[in-house]
């Protein structure tokens, strides 16, 4: 690690142009940068280190020569396809070891420890560091090895000279898919917003800073306060001024294929998931069977006491899309209608639909497509933090 006191800027330096411009690092396939151009926010650099998932960015953002696949560790690489300084930088680095399916590695994880990568890039940036950082990650990094994992990197960013945000938004509020995901965001100290509430340091009766944290429990479960408010940081913890997101107005019924095109699975495979239910679920099927209408649900594939259960759900929302791997991870579709059962896998195009990413465009075999959506944001999920915290914090911000 090269990160520590001496990452703080000696220098300030005024933007050559007053344009929203940002870097995407881990970008995958670019669902960011979807959500961030739709208020026109500019992408001068992009970075991941998978060749695939750059086919597909190339395919969605035709003409653009910026995205660099590349190891984000390969420091002086990265910050050299760096211009200026830009305003924001977005990192969603993996969640693999920040889950029960990467074994709670955490930090110390192959993946995960990718942050270090990024944060060396901001260290080696200098007095072009940028203004804002946006971190996106599972909410699992909360409890990460009992919270350590989000306190290093909270200490990191604020080395670096960040005053820090953080909240939870769940694409639910969006799409019809259970996505909870942290969010953690950063204002450097070489400028001020009047929008964002700083905490104190000291003990005050009615502190600010907490009332704003009271009042926003939506977005910020106690949980996270509490751990906010026990990790000392060189810089300080910060309110920006997000908002509770709205009420979804689509259903799973909506995003879903139920013509006969359709790859659906033959009898055979019908009666080996049905079998693979226990009798709260098959019950479930059984009572939907006998009712009149089309209802449309997910089938997940999970181990339960070292056997394979599908577990099935009829609330009109999906599961958390997850990278295909094993099969495991895949979401089935489950449509019954007039006493019949269909089932087959969610297509990529549904996987897109589900992030908010209805017309990007496929390329690839059919497992790149699912990995690429599997493995990124939700599209307006980021439209929101956009609207109500990025390009506020851009119009308002004074150099100090």
């Amino acid at each position: 690690m090269t990160v520590g006191a001496s990452a703080r800027p000696v220098g300030r330096q005024q933007d050559a142009v007053k344009t929203k411009e940002f870097c995407e690092f881990f970008a995958g396939i670019g669902l960011v940068r979807a959500g961030l151009e739709i208020s026109g926010w500019r992408c001068i650099y992009a970075n991941d280190i998978d060749p695939k998932k750059a086919e597909q960015y190339a395919a969605r953002f035709r003409g653009d020569k910026h995205y660099h696949i590349g190891d984000v560790w390969e420091t002086d690489a990265v910050v050299s396809r760096i211009k200026g300084r830009p305003f924001l930088a977005t990192a969603s680095f993996p969640c693999v070891d920040l889950s029960l399916c990467g074994h709670w590695r955490g930090l110390d994880g192959e993946h995960s420890s990718t942050f270090f990568g990024f944060a060396n890039a901001l260290t080696a940036m200098g007095d072009r560091m940028p203004k804002v950082v946006m971190l996106e990650n599972v909410t699992g990094l909360i409890n990460s090895r009992g919270g350590k994992d989000f306190a290093a990197i909270a200490r990191i960013l604020a080395e670096c000279g960040y005053w820090l945000d953080a909240f939870v938004i769940d694409a639910r509020h969006f799409v019809p898919q259970s996505r909870p995901r942290i969010f953690v965001v950063g204002l450097h100290d070489t400028v001020s917003c009047p929008l964002v509430v700083k905490a104190t340091k000291e003990y005050v009766l009615d502190d600010p800073w907490q009332r704003a944290m009271d009042a926003s429990h939506q977005l910020r479960p106690r949980k996270l306060v509490n751990l906010m408010e026990s990790i000392d940081i060189a810089t300080g913890w910060m309110a920006t001024p997000i908002k509770p997101p709205p009420e979804r107005r689509s259903c799973l019924a909506d995003v879903i294929d139920t013509d006969e095109s359709q790859e659906w699975w033959d009898e055979a495979q019908v009666d080996k998931h049905l079998s693979m239910m226990s009798d709260l679920h098959k019950a479930t099927v059984e009572t939907l069977l006998r009712t009149s209408g089309a209802h449309i649900g997910t089938i997940y594939r999970r181990k339960r006491y070292d056997k394979t259960m599908a577990e099935v759900r009829f609330d009109g929302i999906a599961g958390c899309l997850r990278t295909p791997r094993g099969g495991s991870g895949r979401q089935i579709v489950i449509v019954i209608n007039d006493g019949r059962v269909r089932i087959r896998w969610m297509s990529p195009r549904e996987y897109a639909r589900l992030q908010g990413a209805d017309d990007f465009p496929l390329v690839g075999k059919k497992n790149q497509q699912l990995f690429g959506f599997g493995d990124a944001v939700c599209v307006p999920v980021i439209s929101w933090i956009d609207k109500h915290v990025l390009t506020p914090l851009h119009e308002s911000v004074i150099e100090e």
